[in-house]
């Protein structure tokens, strides 16, 4: 299931730094986005659009998943970006600043006419206020694999100030997308942290995102990979208590008990489930390494 395809870690890469598109070929990280938006200048977009294609068609990444992040429909670059990517090996487009189902359907119409697999999806990003309001639609694009929070520009817009103390003006945004995504059974990425010499704040927010439910985060620096990729890994313990669960439970009802404990709580079948899934999980994070 696409899914439980670990996207813990998810690095934003300047597709015209080509020195630090040879460096990703040995960053940890679950998943690159190949940027030719934010990252990129404009007199470097072209040569970017090049790098990026040639990149995600290399097979020299491992087992990455590899996307492009394009220009907007609405930049003198957008239409090219998107017939490049079409025909990359990318398994995804990152899509900037989606607001509307009807500008979905435009990118996902182009990426047919320009040749792309049917098998290759949409990772809309979430940054506009409009985005929030029309989330639930977004999500439900059959196109759309990801939703991507572009937390930067969402705190733009909103005139919120994202501060040392935390990004408390964002909760309840990040929590409308991830409903709306839950209902969706989509993926979900939180947004990015913007300090990247600050590792412990960095791991706090890493902590929240994970507790709130994200399926990972995206990131700006290779120096953060490690510990987002430690936050969203079950740990050994939590892989020894999940197996416990499921042992337990397994174990009473052949006995025909209607009620089961263990270490010391009641578990029905929802908690078993979730073990089941912290489990896929785990071996879906194992079989990447």
């Amino acid at each position: 299931m696409s899914h439980l395809r670990p996207r813990r870690s998810v690095l934003y890469m300047p597709a015209a730094n080509e020195r630090a598109l040879e460096k990703a070929k040995t960053i940890p990280a679950d998943a690159i986005i190949f940027d030719l938006e934010d990252a990129v200048a404009p007199d470097a977009k072209e040569a970017a659009r090049v790098n990026a294609v040639a990149a995600a068609s290399s097979a020299e990444y491992g087992s990455r998943e590899l996307t492009i992040r394009c220009n907007g429909l609405d930049t003198p670059w957008g239409v090219d970006d998107l017939a490049a990517a079409a025909q990359s090996g990318a398994s995804a487009v990152v899509i900037p600043k989606v607001s509307t189902v009807a500008y979905l359907d435009e990118v996902s119409d182009r990426l047919d006419a320009a040749g792309a697999p049917a098998a290759m999806k949409i990772w809309a990003m979430v940054e506009t206020p409009t985005a929030i309001l029309d989330v639930r639609a977004l999500a439900a694009h059959w196109r759309v694999e990801v939703l991507v929070m572009g937390t930067n520009d969402l705190a733009r817009e909103l005139r919120s100030t994202l501060g040392a103390v935390g990004r408390h003006p964002l909760v309840p945004h990040l929590a409308s997308a991830l409903l709306a995504a839950r209902e969706a059974d989509k993926v979900i990425l939180d947004g990015v942290f913007n300090d990247v010499k600050d590792l412990d704040s960095f791991r706090v927010e890493c902590q929240q995102g994970f507790e709130m439910g994200f399926d990972g985060k995206t990131l700006i620096h290779p120096g953060q990979v490690d510990v987002c990729n430690m936050v969203w890994a079950p740990s050994e313990t939590d892989i020894e208590t999940a197996r416990g669960m499921i042992a337990a439970f397994e174990e009473g009802v052949a006995q025909g008990k209607g009620v089961v404990t263990f270490q010391g709580r009641m578990i029905e079948n929802l908690h078993v489930a979730n073990a089941q899934r912290l489990l896929a999980v785990a071996d879906a994070i194992a079989a990447l390494d």
